[in-house]
């Protein structure tokens, strides 16, 4: 039924290129929609799949109908008045397009420019949200299940159909081949099982699939530049003065030139992922000059040298493969780039150089999608702000990667106070109204058995400063501290309940769909000793990574014994602020340079992940008593809290003992509230580096690494 499904789509897709009536894709969308939220399910499928025959069929017709009207109306290079060699054959152009969609097209071509947030949500596939549900209600399961597949592919981290995808193959009478992503790009197929080709060696596999890939690829990239030809999008919708005849030629033509150089991204980017994968083009050719020299096939293998330096003309090491080729082949044997690929950078320099002085003599802005352009093609009053524009971009990048991979909080009334942006670094983030001032004030009662009774680190008074006290307490400490009537139960279960709410807020937030284990719980107070405060230089905690030893000098973070490697988040979770000092900073690598600073309140939870990226430290506590909940998590269930287990099973064995158990009625609502089997109603799609040493060579100048740049 699945590849009913997606041939109907094709053919759907071919059938609306030929004459003929395309209702808007937008239009059927917005019924479909509306008949889903009516229950109407087999009217829903209709029109959702009619929407997406329609939207396939309008991006057919317009990429057919400018391949055609180039053919048909090409444009004169010979000599003339400069009006009438241009525009002439630009209105000629328009007219073929005009005529070319019109017979295509019906209604006219103008009812199928749908609004950005309709088209948007066709990009993120989101129809297919809808219909899976609707199939599902059809008892449709196949088509429920490509449909999921197809739509969850482009959406990992939509954790709604995450669970729907693993309720679907618990499911019995579904076919596995069902699973399938109806709307894959062949190119990405193709360039993933070369790569797992030549990472096993099979260097003959391996060149088959790169070769395919590259073509398909080229071929995906062409489709994505015709449809840049499309209608002029104004970001200022308010423009105070509508432009000239020249000015709003030059600004529709830069931006199709600018649409058209990001069309690399767009071919570059698997459907999931955010960023694109950087030298995508170049980095084929990388793969198969090694490849092809592994298989004895020489001549290919400098072609495909030659055509790599065609991007990067001073690249070291592969000027010596050439070398060794042009050796090992005849003397007279001519070795030449790809016409293809020469053809690709030509083009691709012509438009750099064209948008460049738009940038300098027209105020555009450009985001130049590759990292190849050469420096002098950058007009030199730019060159400095282009390179700041590539760190800023490389940044904002990772940004956009941390708040996609984001999940939704799982409690309400929570606020995000400071995301990594505000907090100048990565993987960090403030939560407020975590705890209320109650919670806060029961969490304080029991820090005082911590004084009396608490595990400091080894009886030291402070394992970091001589100038404060330090008081701790486990969760175990506290279960048997209430076990023997030293402390009350609910302040003993409240520390439980209170860090593992903290726990599934930073899972939900940094971690969604991995599960976060606690590695280490602590209720901790420092208090300011009277009288050894004056003059005091030093820090009530030293900067510090959690999963590694931190060497400043050599720009290090060295993930080794006796450092906790397996931790991978941390948080603070404050109880109170009527204290001086003790504020948690962030550094750079150096220890020194503060990037960012943490005021503890009640409620307030501060949670980063572990590694080198966040060095931290605690300012002097200079008076008052300071106290917190300090928790450390890991993905590796080996490393797991064994205490937090042993103190759940004390409170599951006080709970038994009571006649009315005071957590477990709100479990078992829980997770009734989560039983159901039927796929819920879909909400909006949250989007979504691996590394991968490059093949072939080992560079120092264009290191040899395919980086995506998002890191699901």
């Amino acid at each position: 039924m699945a590849s009913l499904l997606c041939l109907s789509l094709l053919a759907a897709a071919a059938a609306a290129t030929s004459p003929g009536r395309l209702v808007p894709f937008d239009l059927l969308y917005a019924d479909g929609v509306r008949a889903y939220l009516a229950r109407d399910w087999a009217r829903a499928a209709e029109l959702l799949q009619r929407a997406l025959h329609s939207y396939a069929g309008l991006r057919a017709a317009r990429r057919a109908c400018r391949a055609a009207c180039a053919r048909e109306e090409p444009f004169p290079g010979g000599p003339g008045r400069w009006e009438a060699a241009l525009l002439g054959p630009v209105l000629q152009r328009a007219g073929c397009l005009q005529r070319c969609l019109r017979r295509r097209l019906r209604p006219a071509p103008s009812a199928h420019r749908a609004s950005r947030a309709v088209r948007r949500d066709f990009e993120r596939r989101e129809p297919y949200n809808y219909l899976q549900v609707a199939f599902f209600q059809l008892k449709k399961l196949d088509q429920a299940v490509s449909a999921a597949h197809t739509f969850f592919v482009a959406n990992p981290q939509h954790l709604q159909m995450r669970e729907d995808i693993e309720k679907y193959r618990r499911m019995s009478g579904v076919k596995s081949d069902s699973f399938q992503d109806l709307e894959a790009t062949p190119h990405w197929e193709a360039y993933e099982t070369g790569v797992q080709h030549y990472d096993a060696d099979e260097y003959l596999q391996a060149v088959a699939r790169l070769e395919e890939s590259l073509s398909e690829a080229l071929s995906a990239l062409e489709e994505c530049r015709a449809l840049c030809e499309g209608p002029r999008e104004d970001e200022d919708e308010e423009e105070k003065m509508q432009p000239g005849l020249y000015e709003a030629i030059a600004a529709h033509y830069i931006q199709v030139l600018k649409c058209r150089q990001q069309c690399v991204l767009e071919i570059a980017t698997k459907p999931g992922r955010i960023s694109a994968t950087e030298d995508f083009i170049p980095s084929h050719l990388d793969l198969l000059q090694f490849a092809y020299s592994q298989v004895g096939n020489q001549t290919m293998a400098a072609e495909c040298a030659a055509s790599y330096l065609l991007f990067y003309p001073t690249d070291e090491p592969m000027l010596e493969k050439m070398k060794q080729y042009r050796t090992e082949l005849e003397e007279d044997a001519a070795v030449t780039a790809r016409q293809s690929i020469q053809h690709y950078v030509q083009r691709s320099l012509m438009e750099k150089k064209l948008i460049y002085y738009a940038v300098e003599h027209l105020g555009e802005t450009f985001n130049d999608p590759d990292l190849w352009t050469p420096d002098e093609l950058i007009p030199e009053n730019l060159r400095e702000k282009h390179r700041e524009d590539q760190e800023k971009q490389k940044q904002e990048t990772l940004d956009v990667e941390e708040r996609e991979k984001r999940g939704p909080l799982p409690f309400e009334g929570i606020a995000v106070t400071m995301d990594s942006q505000q907090m100048n670094g990565t993987q960090r983030v403030v939560f407020d109204r975590v705890l209320t001032e109650s919670e806060c004030k029961d969490l304080l009662r029991l820090t005082k058995a911590a004084g009396e009774a608490g595990d400091g680190y080894r009886a030291r008074r402070s394992p970091h400063t001589p100038h404060e006290r330090f008081e701790g307490l486990t969760v175990l400490k506290a279960m048997q501290l209430a076990q023997n009537g030293d402390v009350e139960w609910r302040d003993a279960k409240l520390l439980l309940q209170a860090s593992e709410k903290s726990r599934k807020i930073i899972e939900s937030y940094f971690t969604p769909g991995k599960k976060l284990h606690f590695s280490f719980t602590h209720l901790v107070c420092r208090r300011a000793v009277d009288g050894e405060q004056e003059g005091r230089m030093d820090l009530s905690h030293p900067v510090h990574a959690d999963n590694c030893l931190l060497d400043p000098e050599g720009q290090e973070c060295w993930k080794e014994p006796p450092a906790y490697v397996y931790r991978d988040y941390s948080g603070i979770l404050y109880l109170n602020d009527d204290f001086q000092g003790g504020g948690l900073f962030f550094t750079e690598m150096d220890t020194v340079t503060v990037t960012a600073e943490v005021h503890p309140k009640c409620g307030r939870l501060v949670a980063f992940s572990s590694g080198k990226e966040n060095p931290h430290g605690v300012w002097a506590v200079s008076r008052g008593r300071r106290c917190a909940i300090a928790l450390w998590y890991t993905h590796s269930q080996e490393h797991a809290e064994q205490e937090r287990v042993k103190a759940e099973e004390l409170m599951e064995q006080r709970s038994v003992e009571q006649d009315q158990p005071d957590g477990d009625k709100h479990q078992r609502t829980d997770r009734s509230s989560r039983s159901s089997s039927e796929p819920r109603a879909p909400r909006r799609a949250s989007k979504p580096a691996d590394q991968r040493q490059k093949p072939g060579l080992d560079r120092k100048q264009h290191p040899k690494v395919l980086r995506a740049r998002d890191e699901f």
